[in-house]
């Protein structure tokens, strides 16, 4: 039996990931659940843990798997997937063929798409600009539901490992040029560099905010950013 706070927070970091395909960070739960730090987190991410609802993976700073779901939650998340999604809509420029699924395939495996693989991102001090296709990787058609055109990149760095994003990871990127406050991005600096990054505006500002302490935050003016995409999802290999 879990408590209040351990299955709200267990239903916010499903959810979270469901959305963007990565978990919260600490911060991003602490506010979620009303706390006043961090260690509250902390206690009920151990507790979780011992209730084998969640595991956290070696190495990777506060990257968490969910391994199973209450009743309650599992029915909600199988309910929500089964909910038909936006009709797809083919991008310009940018190609999403569906994969042919071997026959007798289940129906996760029909929904896989191609998408592009530009290249490199940095995840870390930003590196040039991403402009040529290097293969094409196949995707769940869930993380690319929705208008839009979406491309792939492949994590260089460790500046965003608290929010789940590790060095070698892949992102999925939907592109657009306009971002919300708190959402992962892949900006464009002063038109030659590339990083991904937390964006928030302040005080007329653009901050690029890392999820490593590490990191310091960028601050810029708006004409030295462009936003290229927003992260909807992201695919690791173990």
């Amino acid at each position: 039996m879990l408590t209040r706070k351990q299955l709200e927070l267990l239903e916010f970091i499903q959810k979270r990931m469901a959305r963007d395909g990565v978990p919260p960070s600490f911060d991003e739960m602490k506010d979620a659940l009303d706390l006043r730090s961090k260690s509250g987190i902390h206690r009920l991410i151990t507790a979780l843990e011992e209730r084998g609802f969640i595991r956290r993976l070696a190495h990777r700073a506060r990257a968490l798997e969910i391994v199973k779901l209450p009743e309650s939650l599992e029915a909600a998340a199988v309910a929500a997937a089964a909910t038909p999604a936006k009709p797809k809509v083919r991008p310009e420029g940018i190609e999403g063929d569906r994969v042919d699924p071997p026959r007798g395939a289940m129906a996760v495996a029909a929904a896989a798409l191609e998408i592009p693989l530009m290249g490199r991102i940095a995840a870390g001090v930003p590196i040039e600009a991403i402009a040529e296709i290097s293969h094409h990787v196949a995707v769940p058609g869930a993380m690319v539901s929705g208008r839009g055109a979406h491309y792939a990149l492949e994590v260089k760095g460790d500046s965003m490992i608290e929010a789940g994003i590790n060095d070698g990871d892949i992102v999925v990127i939907r592109s657009q040029g306009t971002a919300e406050s708190g959402e992962i991005v892949v900006a464009l600096i002063e038109d030659h560099e590339a990083t991904l990054k937390r964006y928030f505006r302040r005080s007329g500002m653009i901050a690029l905010e890392a999820a490593n302490p590490a990191y310091e935050t960028r601050m810029l003016r708006e004409d030295q950013v462009k936003v290229q995409g927003r992260l909807v999802g992201l695919i690791r290999s173990y």
